[in-house]
């Protein structure tokens, strides 16, 4: 996914070199350097008051970090609005502050709007990266192979339950033709590891026994998330299912997490060997983003995420003795570039599509009550499969899966580009998107009421 908007970006420098090489490259370069700059003020100032609001009245600061996006987006002022969020350089506060500020002209605030748009998504993209990085330096893999079966039947469960009942109920109770209820019942299969790692994080429940359980599903899921993708993907395009796409994203997820693990502990000590020797500064923090670098990068060429990457190589180095002072120079990187992840899925969300007042809505909000309650249930009932755990906390499973957030988006946003999704459809998609994601984080403050102490203890005396 960054591979390919970082792709893009260069196509479209390349396509529009005869205009920038005569007075955009020249004149705008300047000024569309000055809106990146003013986009990360919005989103720092954004999310800082958002994270402060919700800290203040015990709720997760990351829902602040969603909240403060949908104020400053698509949703509200316009102040940071996307091409693929469904803006455009007119209706661009920041734009229009520039042409205003710095005489950009109309023509170059349309160029400067969309090399600005992708490098801001860039660095969210980069940002969710860092995130599962720090996330898998936080995590234990001998604790994530202990929770590895449940891990594995919460995932599946997670996935299969909300897809047979999205796409039966979509069917038989709104008529809705096949294939795109296939699509809209994929949709609700997704999980957004990000956004309940990061609610976990700051919970301090990430390395408790319901925490690792989560984390397994939610990688699994991503997974699988995957593989539904294409196949829907191929299915809306084809009208037929490619049994070969299908088995080569098994193989290779498989094949990458299994090999990542063991080649990295052969690595490990060569790596120690190796920071230990250099003299300059960023000695261990800059050979281990490039160690997840690499295998985000080899991820994403295996058609697979650069987040999955980037979490296998945190997994992999905190099983070194160098994990806790990477993960204590690592948090200033991350407090840089995750919030800039969560501002951007949030401001690229219009929530005009709950509006009861639009008639074109009205059928929507009806799909999307039902949407809403097949994907909550479809993962609260995760947490009950668990087996073998008595004192386990199989409520905060289940609401733990619950979020979207990014990879419903993900969903919507190619459902939509493909025409197959009735506009009521792709509505009622959206706001189910919006809803799990913005009522996990309360709900997990919820479920979980004391502070886990066991498992990070164990983690700290390593």
């Amino acid at each position: 996914m960054l591979i390919s908007t970082i792709t893009r970006v260069i196509r479209f420098d390349l396509w529009h070199i005869p205009m920038l090489a005569t007075t955009t490259e020249s004149e705008n370069a300047p000024v569309i350097l000055a809106g990146v700059m003013m986009s990360l003020v919005v989103i720092y100032l954004a999310s800082t008051i958002g994270a402060e609001i919700c800290a203040r009245i015990n709720l997760p600061p990351v829902l602040g970090q969603l909240l403060g996006g949908l104020v400053v987006g698509i949703s509200a002022f316009h102040l940071l609005v996307f091409p693929d969020g469904g803006g455009d350089s007119s209706n661009s506060l920041m734009m229009n502050f520039l042409q205003t500020t710095a005489g950009l002209s109309t023509d170059g605030a349309a160029s400067a709007f969309q090399i600005e748009s992708e490098v801001i998504s860039t660095l969210a993209e980069i940002g969710v990266v860092i995130l599962l990085f720090e996330i898998g330096l936080e995590s234990n893999l001998k604790e994530l192979l202990e929770v590895g079966t449940q891990s594995a039947i919460v995932a599946v469960v997670g996935v299969a339950a909300p897809f047979i009942g999205g796409t039966l109920g979509l069917i038989l109770l709104f008529h809705v033709a096949t294939i795109p209820a296939i699509f809209a019942g994929a949709a609700l299969t997704a999980t957004s590891i990000g956004i309940t790692a990061k609610v976990l994080a700051e919970l301090q429940h990430l390395n408790s026994k319901e925490g690792q359980i989560i984390i397994g599903a939610a990688v699994l899921d991503d997974i699988l998330g995957i593989i539904v993708l294409a196949v829907v993907a191929g299915l809306a395009k084809t009208g037929e299912v490619e049994l070969t796409n299908i088995l080569y994203l098994i193989v290779s997820a498989v094949a990458f997490l299994v090999g990542s693990i063991l080649i990295g502990r052969w690595f490990n000590p060569y790596f120690v060997k190796i920071v230990t020797e250099l003299k300059t500064r960023g000695q261990l923090l800059i050979p281990a983003l490039i160690f997840a670098f690499i295998l985000s990068y080899i991820a994403t060429v295996i058609k697979l995420e650069a987040i999955l990457g980037a979490f296998t190589a945190g997994i992999v180095l905190a099983e070194t003795h160098k994990c806790r002072e990477l993960k204590n120079q690592i948090v200033p990187i991350a407090d840089i570039l995750v919030p800039i992840f969560f501002v951007v899925v949030s401001a690229k969300t219009n929530i005009s599509v709950l509006n009861p007042m639009i008639p074109e809505n009205r059928e929507g909000l009806i799909m999307a009550s039902f949407l809403i309650l097949v994907a909550i249930l479809g993962k609260v009932i995760t947490g009950f499969t668990v087996f073998g755990q008595a004192d386990i906390n199989r409520l905060a499973i289940g609401v733990g899966m619950i979020p979207r957030g990014e990879v419903g988006l993900v969903f919507a946003g190619i459902g939509s580009a493909s025409g197959i999704l009735p506009s009521s459809l792709d509505a009622a998609i959206i706001v189910m998107v919006i809803l799990t994601t913005f009522v996990a984080p309360p709900l997990l403050s919820l479920v979980f009421r004391e502070p886990a102490t066991v498992s990070v203890q164990a983690k700290e005396s390593r």
